[in-house]
């Protein structure tokens, strides 16, 4: 099948996205406010080179509004290329990206889908938040001013909203104590914290969250994926997660889905991917995982 040209429609992912969650207010009171609606992801028909590396082919998925949905596989399968082309980090080349209803890379003109300019690429970014693997705090500012900064230039918050719902998610993370530290004063552990507040602190519809805890110690972890958990099941915001620990995707995931080479192999519930795969590359690759 020859590629997708980006200007072009691709034609809808057949199937009803899954239901969203009740509509909540983010955890932790204290000026912590409420989640936008919620809205999905779509991936139609989308492609992705490097050079002659054809990293997505032609990929079709949803993730339904509300949803939380894990991506499993093994290195260089796709899956934090995915997670870049949702952040406008890398173009496609092929297909339609969507956020809620909305095309990501195209905008709707006289009926069709043009290339999206940089008004309406900086609009749509406005619903993602991601978590990167490392943390990407901003070394010269505190903690609070790591919260704020983008409410008040990006979203058009006052100074004193922002604080507020800083100093509500700072209580929500477990780091109150710490709003005037600078990043280099913090463990790895509570880097991370600060980065997931920091992505909540924008009120995104949809959280990225790309191997969140690779970069931590062995004992930094479990506190980091519980805090996970508990915004997971106590707020409707989808999430799309890359991870490599298995039992994290098991607890926190509605869906898995299985990549390798650019494809979605197998997908299903954690309970049916973990405990009953079908596919003899998905079993080889939790063995290996597994083991290790």
């Amino acid at each position: 099948m020859p590629p997708t040209d980006l200007t072009s429609p691709a034609e809808p992912v057949p199937g009803k996205a899954a239901p969203g969650k009740a509509a909540g207010a983010l955890p932790g009171g204290g000026g912590a406010a409420s989640a936008r609606t919620p809205c999905g992801i779509t991936f139609e028909q989308v492609v992705k080179r490097f050079g002659d590396n054809v990293v997505l082919d032609h990929l079709d998925f949803a993730v339904g509004a509300g949803e939380r949905v894990t991506l499993i596989g093994p290195s260089g399968s796709g899956k934090t290329t995915i997670l870049r082309l949702l952040m406008t980090l890398e173009r496609p080349d092929g297909g339609v990206i969507r956020v809620g209803d909305d095309p990501l890379w195209h905008m709707e003109r006289g009926g069709k889908l043009v290339k999206a300019g940089e008004k309406h690429l900086h609009e749509m970014r406005k619903r993602i938040g991601m978590v990167f693997q490392q943390f990407n705090l901003f070394p010269n500012m505190n903690v609070l001013r790591n919260l704020t900064e983008g409410p008040v230039h990006v979203l058009g918050l006052s100074r004193d909203e922002a604080v507020e719902r800083a100093r509500g998610l700072l209580e929500l993370v477990g780091l109150a104590d710490k709003e005037d530290a600078h990043p280099t004063r913090l463990s790895g552990g509570q880097q991370q914290r600060v980065a997931i507040a920091r992505a909540l602190a924008m009120e995104p519809t949809v959280l990225l969250l790309d191997e969140v805890t690779s970069a931590l110690d062995p004992e930094l972890v479990v506190g980091v994926q519980d805090l996970l958990r508990d915004i997971a099941r106590s707020t409707d915001v989808t999430m799309l997660c890359v991870t490599h620990e298995m039992g994290f995707a098991r607890d926190i995931s509605d869906r898995v889905l299985m990549f390798d080479q650019g494809r979605i192999i197998e997908e299903g519930p954690p309970g049916t991917i973990f405990e009953e795969p079908r596919e003899e590359r998905t079993r080889a690759f939790l063995r290996a995982v597994l083991a290790s």
